[in-house]
């Protein structure tokens, strides 16, 4: 049983009159599995160049691995557009179009294969070819971008990461000014130290006389959060790391600072560019996800095209003439539709050459071509196209 979270692309032999054959199944599947219309399109499936049967064989066993490929692609585009429009499914729907329209409309509105782009003339493999070229392409761009993206991100949320937090772990450059710093003294220095909120009392009591040469009266508040407050105090050069040590055994924070304007002005000017740069490659990325994923849908959906012809030449044999319909199920209806199918092209189980050992252009191939038949075996051919969850 196919899924019901997929669009189905079927196909089976042409016939006679194949708007008949359309009609009536469409008909059928309105009336007695209460379809909506919308829901059913026709798959215009181009008349390729067959090639051998050794040739039809080798392209039945590649395809699937092409598919999963050029699957996990598309995936992989979704993916990043998902994150990069922060898991919003109103936008990631506004973003996930084929040639400007929704998956749907490029699906069930009559689909038709691109012939000004991927030419029938051409023999299978070299479509094929083609199509893993492309996807080739889009996926390693994709990579590309997005890795220097990511970079970029990175780098902007470290900057950004110092300038959150409590005040004994954040950056202090945007906290502090000079006045706050004793400025060109030779034997004087600042230390900024963040003080639990809890030690306050015991901070004024003691910080005098951690060590000699501390400078009386001069720690001042800077400023405070719910942990900490920042205080500045002044101490003789000299005792710097004996100060730090003996803060450290009160558990008071002496900070790793030193002021320099110059420095400041190099940070915060490597944060503005930080943040330009990533907004400009996010907006890159988007644009080249969006198109992407339309390319790469596109791409996808006639790699199965070629796959359910493949088969169908295989299965039902020559003329190769198939005719293709895209149906998207409704789960509360979707065995209906299935035994619609079913029934609609019971016919098909005679004339099937995978079921019987029949022959191809006078070539034999019982046995050999059953051992690729792994997949579930219908009278129809049936392939899927995975809904795009939003």
């Amino acid at each position: 049983m196919p899924s019901d979270q997929s669009t189905w692309l079927v196909s089976v032999p042409q016939g006679h009159d194949p708007q008949a054959t359309y009609q009536k199944l469409a008909n059928k599947l309105t009336q007695q599995a209460k379809l909506p219309p919308r829901n059913i399109g026709q798959l215009a499936i181009p008349i390729f160049k067959t090639g051998t049967l050794d040739s039809l064989i080798a392209l039945s066993e590649d395809l699937p691995k092409q598919e999963g490929f050029f699957t996990a692609t598309v995936a992989k585009t979704v993916e990043t557009l998902r994150n990069l429009l922060n898991n919003d499914p109103a936008k990631l729907e506004q973003h996930i179009l084929v040639d400007e329209q929704s998956i749907d409309g490029y699906l069930l509105s009559g689909w038709k294969w691109k012939d000004g782009r991927y030419d029938v003339q051409k023999s299978l493999r070299d479509l094929v070819d083609t199509l893993n070229k492309e996807m080739s392409s889009i996926d390693n761009a994709m990579k590309t971008k997005l890795n220097n993206y990511n970079l970029v991100k990175g780098s902007l949320t470290q900057m950004q990461r110092k300038k959150a937090g409590n005040l004994s772990i954040r950056s202090l450059v945007d906290v502090v000014s000079k006045d706050d710093f004793i400025q060109d003294s030779e034997y004087l220095e600042t230390l900024l130290v963040a003080v639990p909120k809890a030690l306050t009392k015991d901070w004024n009591d003691k910080y005098e006389r951690l060590t000699s040469m501390v400078v009386p009266r001069t720690s001042t508040v800077i400023t405070s959060d719910d942990e900490y407050s920042l205080v500045s105090v002044v101490v003789f050069r000299r005792v710097h790391d004996e100060f730090v040590q003996k803060c450290r055994e009160h558990k008071f924070i002496v900070r790793d600072f030193v002021y320099s304007e110059e420095e400041i002005a190099k940070q915060q000017q490597e944060l503005e560019v930080a943040g330009t740069t990533a907004k400009e490659l996010w907006t890159e990325l988007l644009r080249l996800a969006r198109t992407n994923f339309s390319e790469s849908f596109q791409i996808l959906v006639h790699l199965k095209v070629i796959r359910l012809f493949v088969e169908s030449v295989l299965r039902y044999g020559l003329p190769a003439e198939y005719i293709g319909f895209a149906i998207k199920p409704e789960s509360k209806n979707v065995k209906k539709i299935f035994n619609v199918l079913q029934t609609q092209f019971a016919y098909l189980s005679s004339k099937s050459n995978a079921g019987q050992g029949g022959k191809i252009g006078g070539e034999e191939f019982i046995g050999e071509y059953q051992n690729l038949m792994e997949q579930e075996f219908f009278d129809f051919i049936l392939y899927e196209v995975p809904w795009i969850v939003t």
